[in-house]
């Protein structure tokens, strides 16, 4: 493409000669020769400092954001933001991939892994990297869209209201997901409607002849089904209590070694499958991808397969071995109330000693102090051997614990305690917000090289 055609599409000023670019980068780090590097801007950054870098790195050209002396030909727009999505929003109009965009407050990332699986197994499929799930994450994944992939599966996170709708206007997806809606990210919300509002927005930006999947089992399905007016809903659910889904589960097995037997229950038939996930909730999120990848043209047999081989996501209820024998499953990646009370159902289930290593939830806003004790509530009602936390909210969960609960001042500590009592006989579940670094203490207690067992 030419700059000046850029410029025609974005309503930009040409600054210099022509020059034609093939591919885009943000990053002065990993743009190539002759890439058009486009300068963004955030709270903490302006990439229109770092022009002369791009230069020098050996950038053709640049869109920048504000009057710049530069060397090299620039189109100056008035948000680079907004014109890299518009952008990536072109090549997705260039590709002829099914585009799949989900949301919701739990379960996102880990169906996401499990629609890219099965619908790879008998096509082309790009999926979101890592939890490249933002305004700016999207827009680099649309970017990534080549001629030979027949599927894209676009992953949206939100921490308030309007960024979903940013990401799927750059998306035009034909089909959605919503997983659920929670008291996550309630600073940016302001409370749960306000989650259940945004999470909404991916419906706005569905195409009008797109397919729209919603859980059947969320208390606010209703709200999303009456935003989507015309466009056709199609519903999943755990065991089909309500009578009005297509897709749904039957005859659960969660078997000792973690993985989960059951029948999933389809317009097209009925499917014995097996996930090496742990938890009754990814029963659900396994219905879930299998519903979008299943109306996206994938068959049963590929549902069978994507998912039967398919591992857990680091951070996110993985198993691995520790010190001394002892058992370890890592869901420090992140942590929200209903998170929690899904860990803490999986760990009640398990035999021999049980201990919960809780860090702090964050971003809840005024339910926070609530939150917390409403945790430790749970996990004392759910009959764990121990709750051990670190963090100042935690201890709000250990008071409402009222049992073998310790809290610890730094995770030094906590640490120097766990690995006092490993033994083959112990499990233990650590989890707690992405900000409280709870990994740390997974790393501590692992077995060294030790990635899933």
């Amino acid at each position: 493409m030419t700059l000046s055609l850029l410029a025609q599409e974005l309503g930009g000023e040409l600054l210099g000669e022509d020059v034609m670019f093939s591919s885009v980068s943000t990053d002065t780090r990993s743009l190539k020769s002759g890439d058009l590097y486009l300068a963004l801007v955030g709270e903490n950054f302006d990439g229109n400092n770092f022009i002369d870098e791009a230069a020098r790195a050996g950038a053709g050209s640049v869109v920048i954001s504000r009057q710049l002396t530069s060397q090299l030909p620039a189109l100056r727009v008035a948000d680079t933001r907004v014109a890299f999505a518009k952008i990536a929003n072109m090549n997705r109009q260039r590709s002829t991939a099914k585009i799949i965009a989900l949301t919701g407050s739990q379960g996102k990332t880990t169906v996401k892994e499990m629609l890219g699986s099965i619908l790879n197994s008998s096509a082309d499929c790009l999926a979101t990297e890592a939890n490249l799930n933002n305004t700016i994450g999207v827009p680099l994944t649309l970017l990534r869209l080549e001629e030979r992939h027949q599927y894209a599966v676009i992953e949206m996170g939100a921490n308030a209201a309007g960024e979903i709708a940013f990401s799927v206007a750059a998306t035009e997806p034909d089909i959605a997901l919503i997983t659920n809606a929670s008291s996550t990210h309630l600073e940016g919300f302001g409370s749960l409607q306000g989650v259940v509002t945004a999470k909404g927005e991916i419906i706005d930006g569905l195409k009008s002849d797109g397919v729209l999947v919603l859980n059947a089992d969320d208390a606010y399905v209703e709200d999303w089904s009456l935003r989507a007016k015309e466009k056709r809903i199609v519903r999943f659910s755990y065991e089909n209590a309500a009578g009005d889904s297509q897709y749904y589960a039957s005859q659960l097995v969660e078997k000792d070694d973690g993985s989960s037997s059951f029948n999933l229950h389809a317009p097209q038939g009925e499917q014995a499958l097996n996930i090496r996930l742990l938890g009754k909730h990814n029963v659900l999120n396994a219905v879930a991808a299998s519903a979008v990848a299943i109306e996206a043209g994938a068959s049963l047999v590929d549902v069978k397969e994507g998912l039967a081989k398919l591992n857990p996501v680091p951070g996110r209820l993985s198993r691995l071995l520790g010190l001394n024998g002892c058992h370890l499953i890592d869901d420090s990646y992140n942590a929200s109330p209903g998170s929690f009370i899904a860990a803490i159902d999986v760990l009640s289930k398990l035999s021999g000693q049980k201990i919960l290593v809780m860090g702090d939830m964050g971003e809840l806003g005024s339910n926070a102090d609530s939150a917390h004790r409403h945790i430790g509530k749970y996990a004392a009602d759910a009959g764990l051997d121990a709750l051990w936390a670190t963090g100042e909210k935690s201890k709000l969960s250990i008071e409402a614990y009222a049992g073998k609960g310790k809290h610890f001042e730094s995770k030094a500590e906590l640490i120097e305690a766990l690995i006092d009592i490993t033994n083959s006989d112990l499990t233990v579940l650590i989890k707690g917000s992405h900000s409280t670094k709870m990994n740390e203490v997974v790393t501590a207690l692992k077995i060294d090289g030790e990635t899933q067992c």
